[in-house]
């Protein structure tokens, strides 16, 4: 997930040096929408990995 956060980041500064700046809000807010899911789903992975049964 964060390697597509990464992907449309890269596409977006791309898209922003060559003008094309329809592209480049689509792409960053993409890029903003899937860096936050993948935030949220490494909490939620921290939290429930570290429970233990006892």
């Amino acid at each position: 997930m964060l390697r597509w956060a990464l992907i449309f980041l890269v596409i977006a500064l791309i898209a922003g040096i060559f003008g094309f700046f329809n592209i480049v809000a689509a792409a960053a807010s993409i890029a903003k929408i899937l860096f936050f899911v993948f935030i949220v789903l490494f909490v939620i992975s921290l939290i429930t990995g570290r429970r233990r049964s006892m």
